[in-house]
């Protein structure tokens, strides 16, 4: 990450001039600095220490391995039921290379049962006495999946994955090396939590 790089990442705080002359009370001694001075001497101090805090992250050293990754002709109801099993949300589609050409999220069934959220679905079911009419055993994954998936490589750093979760709403996204194949996920909550230990070092 360059300097200018964490500095547009995470903004100051504003400093008025009494906020600086009230801090510079409790200084003792003699002190030869404006208050402009004072802010241009917090302004680098900032971008230096968020370099420093933020330096380290990298999405390989956050990312989570993912067991089973969806396949583009994988029918719905085993994508479905392969999401249940991992715990998560969302995963990342691959061809036969393992190259990443996708992502199935949860929102992407509600798409295809022309749902807006779970709650919904669970209603239209009751009322149809538990009839879901899209036949999800027939439907391969590849006519469902929101692509192209949004990906980072194993070295982005905090200003990479900070643009790419920008992206997309999703909570997760694939980490993908050069050539496209994946290597693992990288969740949204464990890239704020990593963010919040290394502020408060």
């Amino acid at each position: 990450m360059n300097d200018h790089a964490a500095e547009d990442a995470v903004p100051e705080v504003g400093l008025a001039d009494e906020d600086i002359l009230e801090a510079m009370q409790h200084i003792p001694g003699y002190l030869d600095i404006t208050t402009e001075d004072f802010r241009q001497v917090y302004h680098l101090a900032h971008r230096h220490a968020v370099g420093r805090l933020l330096a380290g992250l990298r999405a390989e050293g956050l990312m989570r391995p993912v067991a089973r990754p969806l396949l583009p002709d994988m029918m719905l109801d085993e994508a479905a039921r392969t999401l249940v099993e991992s715990g998560h949300k969302a995963l990342p589609v691959v061809d036969g290379e393992a190259r990443v050409v996708g992502m199935l999220t949860e929102t992407d069934f509600l798409c295809r049962l022309k749902a807006g959220t779970f709650l919904e679905l669970l209603l239209r079911m009751i009322e149809d006495s538990c009839e879901v009419s899209h036949r999800c055993h027939e439907t391969p994954v590849h006519q469902a999946m929101s692509a192209p998936a949004i990906t980072v490589r194993p070295e982005a750093g905090f200003r990479e994955m900070m643009a790419a979760f920008r992206a997309h709403a999703g909570r997760s996204m694939p980490v993908a090396d050069a050539e496209g194949r994946l290597r693992g996920l990288l969740f949204r909550k464990d890239f704020l939590e990593a963010l919040d230990r290394e502020a408060h070092r």
